[in-house]
């Protein structure tokens, strides 16, 4: 399987996507298309973990005031479902690795991946 989950306004989706070989994956816009229960389920087999697929750079995440509460898995969960802005993004998932969110090492490891 060959997947990414990406968001069209954000400038750095928009330049990884343009960095890496994309052919052959399954596009999903989480704005247009928010991820669903089963997709976030799957996530969470790769990632073992909500809390590592939650964006705590997110406006909403200081405007909610989470920063200051002490969140629990289920919590993570919730607000995933709820709030597309909170899913880490771009996440690419490619056979049986995630990769999650934009960070020079995570980008790295996905371009070493691709090939």
């Amino acid at each position: 399987m060959k997947k990414v989950y990406f968001l069209q306004t954000c400038d750095t989706c928009r330049r990884i996507l343009k960095e890496v070989n994309t052919d052959g994956f399954e596009m999903q816009e989480i704005k247009s298309n928010p991820v669903n229960v089963q997709q976030l389920e799957e996530l969470h087999t790769f990632s073992k973990s909500y809390e590592a697929l939650f964006n705590k750079r997110a406006k909403l995440y200081t405007a909610m005031g989470l920063k200051d509460q002490n969140l629990s898995e289920t919590d993570y969960r919730q607000l995933l479902l709820d709030e597309y802005t909170f899913l880490k993004r771009p996440v690419f998932i490619i056979d049986t690795e995630i990769f999650i969110g934009n960070s020079k090492k995570e980008v790295d490891r996905l371009k070493e991946k691709i090939g």
